[in-house]
């Protein structure tokens, strides 16, 4: 996972691999019903309502979180492009980000799936908020990823390179 700054816009990159079909990953990772299983507790992560059926852009899907010190938030969110067992896009619509734009990318390789994420975010108050960026935000982030990336491998088991 690697995290970057352009301006008052910063980037998260993660790629990770997964000894499972494609249709498994999509399955799994499309379903905004999992989403709880692979955040980590303290998120206090709820799903208040548009959870059910098969993602479509429009989709809108509340969430109750508790995303720094403890403090309850509703982050409302929109599916804004899906392409079938390929990617899909989330959109922040209200939470604690001025901006929070992730894309989700799925594919097949030799011996699984790798799933590429690309958030792109904005702190509310910056440049103020920057300051606390390192201190708060960037360790939760790599935190709640770690997180994950742990949870699936649980999960689904770990990816075996067979080029090593």
């Amino acid at each position: 996972m690697k995290i970057s700054k352009h301006g008052n816009l910063y980037e998260l990159t993660s790629v990770q691999r997964l000894p499972i079909s494609l249709n498994k990953a999509w399955d799994f990772l499309s379903s905004p019903a999992n989403l709880k299983e692979i955040t980590p507790d303290y998120m206090g992560f709820d799903i208040v309502s548009g959870d059910t059926g098969t993602m479509y852009p429009g989709q809108i899907i509340q969430y109750i979180v508790k995303p720094l010190l403890g403090i309850k938030t509703r982050w409302v969110s929109e599916i804004t492009y899906v392409r079938d067992k390929s990617y899909f896009v989330d959109e922040q619509r209200f939470g604690p980000y001025d901006l929070w734009h992730h894309k989700h990318f799925l594919k097949e390789v030799d011996g699984g799936v790798e799933m590429h994420d690309t958030i792109h975010y904005k702190l509310p108050f910056s440049p103020i908020a920057n300051f606390f960026h390192g201190l708060l935000v960037k360790p939760r982030l790599e935190e709640i990823f770690t997180y994950r990336e742990s949870k699936l491998v649980e999960l689904f088991g770990e990816f075996k390179d067979e080029a090593k």
